[in-house]
């Protein structure tokens, strides 16, 4: 079979979980299937191997060791772009791909590669996306984001490049379409790819459960700093309520619960939020993380956390963070996390798994590839 190149119009659009869901479902259609970034940007050290970190999430899933070469031959650390345009011939970037797409080749009946942001990230050091699927003899499946309009100015800016290349597109996945307009951008974006002889493949429904953040996620957002229970720090938020607005009609959900309050607020939302939990005939603490607004940290740990709120946060191993940020600020930097999935997200690997099952023609995929 042919390979396949994920590609999609930006970053956060879905590509990781897509190309997850994709893999996973490929294997259990029973096919040797290979995996690689051949271009990565965010990265980390495996072995003292340099790879980007959506590969360690891959090799969990397929069950492969990690070989930069094979897994990862391109990472575009930060200098490199600088370097490459003073001197290109220091680098062996597209022979590197070539080598990793050899060896894959002889070891999988199927290989998926996993693009890189939007279809010009790496041009600079000529291995765009366009440059890499044509390098690879790739097929190529294009995720875009959910809607109509925009969805379709998006794909027809994204696919020109690889057009001018050649390079075969096979259809189009739309991700993270709210449920109520499924059936209406089934329709219509299918109607307008038609037209424009593409194929919709699958159309994605959103699903909160793919957003949940961490705890040590929210830390970063907030620039927070730990004041209790550290070691929690990979607790999911589900939720997020503002500690003057405790109260039981805000708790639509029960579990996985982010408090955000001041200092001033925290022991009167903690007697609140224990009431609560009484009150829903809950076994243990709704909350999963609390948020501290306006720092104070010396004041925090000597003043102003009772014994009895002390207490309830040991008790319960609630991973407290405090920040300089009032309570307003934190929530808008919370809500603009991009949650990536990863090998702390395990709940997330499954869900993905399971909207490429329900949602995408794996099926007519794998024939396009056999053409």
């Amino acid at each position: 079979m042919k390979p396949l190149y994920v590609a999609a119009t930006g970053q956060h659009v879905g590509k990781t979980t897509s190309t997850l869901g994709l893999v996973t479902n490929i294997l259990e259609q029973g096919h040797n299937v290979g995996y690689c970034k051949p271009v990565g940007q965010q990265h980390l050290y495996v072995e003292g191997q340099m790879i980007d970190k959506d590969v360690t999430l891959f090799s969990q899933i397929l069950g492969f060791k990690i070989d930069g070469a094979l897994h990862s031959p391109v990472v575009m650390a930060r200098g490199v772009t600088q370097r490459y345009i003073d001197d290109p011939t220091q680098f062996k970037f597209r022979e590197n791909i070539i080598n990793a797409s050899y060896q894959l080749k002889q070891q999988h009946d199927v290989v998926v590669y996993e693009g890189t942001g939007h279809p010009g990230v790496g041009s600079v050091a000529d291995v765009s996306n366009a440059d890499v699927a044509k390098l690879l003899g790739a097929n190529v499946l294009m995720v875009v984001p959910g809607g109509i309009g925009s969805t379709i100015d998006k794909l027809t800016m994204s696919i020109a490049q690889f057009q001018n290349y050649g390079i075969p597109i096979i259809g189009v996945i739309v991700n993270k379409v709210i449920p109520e307009k499924l059936e209406d951008v089934k329709y219509y974006v299918g109607k307008k790819l038609n037209l424009l002889g593409l194929e919709l493949m699958g159309v994605l429904p959103f699903d909160k459960r793919l957003s949940f953040p961490l705890m040590g996620t929210v830390k970063n957002a907030v620039r927070g700093t730990v004041l209790f229970n550290e070691g929690n720090l990979e607790n999911r938020v589900e939720d997020i309520v503002a500690g003057s607005l405790v109260a039981i009609k805000e708790f639509t959900n029960v579990k996985n619960i982010l408090l955000v309050v001041s200092l001033k607020r925290l022991d009167e939302a903690i007697v609140k939020v224990k009431l609560i939990a009484n009150l829903k005939n809950l076994d243990s603490s709704p909350i999963s993380g609390i948020i501290i607004t306006g720092d104070g940290r010396q004041e925090t740990e000597q003043k102003v956390v009772s014994s009895d709120v002390k207490d309830y946060i040991e008790e319960h191993k609630i991973p407290v963070i405090t920040t300089d940020l009032d309570t307003y600020g934190s929530v808008v930097k919370i809500s603009r996390i991009e949650v990536k999935i990863n090998t702390r997200t395990p709940w997330k690997t499954q869900r993905a798994i399971e909207l490429i099952r329900e949602n995408v023609n794996v099926t007519r995929i794998i024939e396009k590839l056999k053409v």
